[in-house]
């Protein structure tokens, strides 16, 4: 009963689920059954499913049947009614057919119109859409056509800047057209060529600026030179030694303006045209002679274009390699001053430029890069002014070298360059000017002294007298009241070389001037070089006439004359030199001339010229005595040639009536000296073997004339009897043997009051051997043989006695 229970219990559940699936076969899709089917196959019910829709299909078939029958006769009236309307639409058919007929015959020349309409609207798309092209096209083709037109017009920074637009803006809104394509790849290629050109400009720029550089500093130079006149004339400051007439001007006008061939080079290299201006107006700038704008458009470009350090590198390697080039100094600079004027003129075009481009770019050169050009500079051109002003020998050039240097280290200093070295430098050139200040001095004085006559300077009137007065500070109250014509005592030379020395003076105040220095160092060169110029040139000048083998005792006398009146000049001299530096002899570390001391030097050499120079014409005149040694006759009157000596020695001595009271008596007193010596060595030579008492008494004439030479006073001064003492020795020796007085001789000697103190026994025996032998030859004694032994006894007695003398002596 149970299994009947689960088998009734399982036939309803699978005939509610065989309903459930037959409801979802009516209401589902056709195309979405499947999967209900497939459940009715994999179940085991299939059978019975099959019947129970069976039996569905039967019943809706009866519901068909049943609604077919109930709507029959409206579906037969539907269908009479649908074969009506078919013959109207057949009629409607023809009807349509026959007015599309019609109507396609009618619109046929519409269609043609509307076709040709319709090609027309096409073109006008067409134009419209390659208008609209063309205006975007159109600026970039505009924006080529000036890149173009400006890189054949040479206008490369904004053809750079109109490459950079059309790269950037205008190129990217048309890119896929193929031109643009080109214009894209020509594009580094343009930058390229403008890169090339800048640089080709640039090139040209520094190479004409190299070939003008001198012009630049020409006018550089000039400015400055304008400027501190100006000042000058502003500060109205009286420049040192202001109280000279005239003078030369310090400085040298450049007359020469910058000049361009041809607007071609004007715009290539940069050089503007300037007109020839006058003397009195205003110089342009340096850096308004330059066009500079090669240089701008060049760094803008490289800096646009990415490469300013490229740039950079380039301009400072290849000023780099003009600055040597403009530092080497020609090889024949030293000649003329235009040879350093146009060194010094490159040297300044080129840092004015240089300055120039430091204040208007942005970092193109450094302070650093001009401090190392200008170091270098300022050494290379110092070594070379000094080897090429060693070479010069004119004063006049090395004082125009001198000013040039000033102005040429003035204008730089203008730009900020420091100029202490070339200052520092002129102070080792001035010792150089110093030197051949002297060598030309050296040649003014030796003219002055070989065309002097060495005679007083006459004058006939006033007017001479007070013209000398003012060429040489002489006072003589006495040479004043004397009535015309009179003599100045000393000769030309004295004004002349006094008149020197301060043009020497102001030679050496020309070279101080605008060297920045105090009166006291201004002072002291000229002191030191005045110093120089008198002991050395001067001194050397005067003892070279002193020494001269044909120079006269007049010349003598004249040039100690002269020297004693230069000596009083040297105050005025010193108060010359503080008059124009305004330094005070009293300052400290003040230096004195040394003219005195000169002047005192070269009188002395004159005084000992002159009295070598006596002695020489007194032995010249003892060359002309012809003594006969054997002869006994006696003339009674002095040897011609004495007398002739004697007239010439008061000749002389009355020339030196206008020489120090000291100088002539010294001189008179060393003649009369040398000719008793050499009056005793005449007595006393070797070649005179033998002499006869006849022969020593002419000789003691000729001393007597001697003696009363001294005694006459040719020279004035001395006390009675001094420059008798000169013969002193002679007239002892004669007393001695004319007299033959030996026993007092021997008897009084070695003491002090002895008669013959002056007769040496070596002299007496000298003698006395030469007339030992004598007597035998004497006719006047021919007669009294006795007389004569007795006589040559006592002879050698004598000797004998004074060999004795002589040998206790040395004993």
């Amino acid at each position: 009963m149970d299994r009947a229970k689960m088998a009734e219990a399982e036939s309803l559940e699978t005939a509610a689920e065989h309903e459930r699936i037959l409801r979802e076969i009516e209401s589902t899709d056709t195309a979405c059954i499947g999967p209900t089917l497939r459940s009715v196959y994999d179940g085991e019910e299939h059978g019975r499913f099959m019947e129970k829709l069976e039996t569905r299909i039967r019943n809706h078939d009866r519901e068909i049947e049943k609604m077919c029958n109930f709507h029959y006769q409206g579906f037969v009236d539907s269908i009479t009614e649908l074969l009506k309307v078919r013959g109207e639409a057949q009629k409607l058919k023809n009807q349509v057919t026959d007015t599309n007929r019609k109507l396609q015959h009618e619109g046929k020349e519409l269609v043609i119109a509307m076709e040709e309409l319709k090609q027309c609207r096409l073109q006008q798309r067409n134009i419209s859409a390659t208008v609209d092209k063309l205006m975007l096209c159109l600026p970039v083709l505009e924006m080529y056509s000036k890149l173009r037109d400006q890189m054949k017009t040479k206008r490369h920074y904004p053809a750079l800047k109109t490459l950079e637009h059309l790269e950037h803006t205008y190129l990217p809104q048309v890119s896929h057209y193929r031109f643009c394509k080109v214009m894209v790849d020509n594009i580094p290629k343009l930058r390229e060529e403008i890169k090339d050109v800048s640089m080709s400009d640039l090139k040209d720029f520094l190479e004409s600026i190299r070939k003008h550089s001198d012009k630049i500093g020409e006018t550089a130079m000039k400015q400055a030179q304008q400027q501190r006149n100006l000042d000058n004339i502003v500060l109205q400051q009286p420049r040192i030694g202001s109280k000279r007439k005239s003078k030369k001007d310090a400085y040298i006008i450049f007359d020469t303006e910058i000049e361009s061939t041809s607007p071609k080079s004007e715009q290539d290299s940069g050089i503007l045209d300037v007109e020839d201006e006058e003397d009195d107006e205003e110089v342009p700038g340096a850096q308004d002679l330059v066009d500079f704008s090669p240089v701008y458009r060049c760094l803008h470009i490289y800096t646009v274009l990415g490469a300013r350090e490229t740039f950079e590198n380039y301009y400072r390697k290849q000023r780099r390699k003009q600055a040597r080039l403009v530092l080497q100094p020609p090889s024949n600079m030293h000649e003329t001053l235009d040879g350093y004027r146009k060194y010094f003129n490159q040297i300044v075009g080129f840092f004015v430029v240089e300055d120039h481009i430091l204040h208007t770019t942005q970092g193109l050169v450094n302070r650093a890069y001009i401090d190392e050009l200008w170091e270098m500079a300022l050494s290379k051109t110092i070594a070379a002014l000094r080897t090429h002003s060693s070479y010069c020998s004119d004063p006049n050039l090395v004082l125009d070298l001198k000013n040039l240097i000033v102005l040429f280290a003035d204008t730089l200093q203008v730009y900020g360059f420091p100029v202490n070295q070339l200052f520092d430098m002129l102070l080792e050139i001035r010792d150089q000017y110093s030197e051949t200040l002297l060598k030309k001095w050296a040649g003014i004085f030796r003219n002055i002294l070989d065309s002097d006559n060495y005679s007083p300077i006459p004058v006939t009137s006033e007017e001479m007298y007070k013209k000398m007065a003012g060429q040489f500070p002489f006072q003589d109250i006495e040479l004043e009241k004397q009535p015309f014509p009179k003599k100045f005592p000393f000769s030309e030379f004295v004004p002349k070389v006094y008149n020197q020395i301060k043009e020497f003076i102001y030679a050496c105040l020309k070279f101080s001037e605008d060297l920045h220095l105090s009166s006291t160092e201004v002072d002291d060169m000229i002191r030191k070089s005045t110093n120089l110029l008198l002991t050395r040139t001067l001194s050397n000048s005067l003892q070279n006439v002193i020494k001269r083998k044909n120079i006269g005792l007049t010349e003598l006398v004249q040039i100690i004359i002269n020297t004693t009146h230069l000596e009083k000049s040297c105050k005025y001299l010193e108060e010359f030199i503080t008059n124009i530096t305004n330094v005070l002899p009293e300052t400290v570390h003040t230096t004195k001339l040394y003219g005195t001391t000169t002047f005192k030097d070269a009188r002395h050499a004159a005084e000992e010229e002159i009295y070598t120079n006596l002695n020489q014409k007194i032995d010249q005149f003892l060359q002309l005595a012809d003594y006969d040694w054997m002869s006994g006759d006696l003339d009674n009157k002095a040897s011609d040639y004495l007398v002739d000596l004697i007239a010439f020695l008061r000749s002389t001595f009355a020339v030196f009536t206008h020489l120090p009271g000291k100088v002539a008596q010294t001189a008179c007193m060393s003649a009369c000296k040398h000719l008793a010596t050499s009056l005793m060595q005449l007595l006393l030579e070797a070649e005179v073997r033998q002499l006869t008492l006849g022969a020593l008494q002419q000789f003691n004439l000729d001393v007597r004339e001697c003696e009363q030479f001294a005694r006459s006073g040719p020279v004035p001064g001395f006390q009675e009897d001094t420059l008798q003492l000169a013969f002193i020795d002679l007239r002892q020796l004669l007393d001695l043997f004319i007299q033959w007085d030996w026993s007092t001789y021997l008897a009084d000697y070695g003491q002090p009051n002895c008669k013959y103190l002056r007769v040496n026994p070596v002299t007496a025996l000298t003698l006395l051997e030469k007339m030992k032998d004598t007597s035998r030859k004497n006719n006047m004694f021919a007669q009294f043989r006795k007389n004569e032994r007795d006589k040559q006894k006592l002879i050698d007695t004598v000797a004998k006695q004074l060999r004795g003398l002589i040998s206790s002596h040395h004993s």
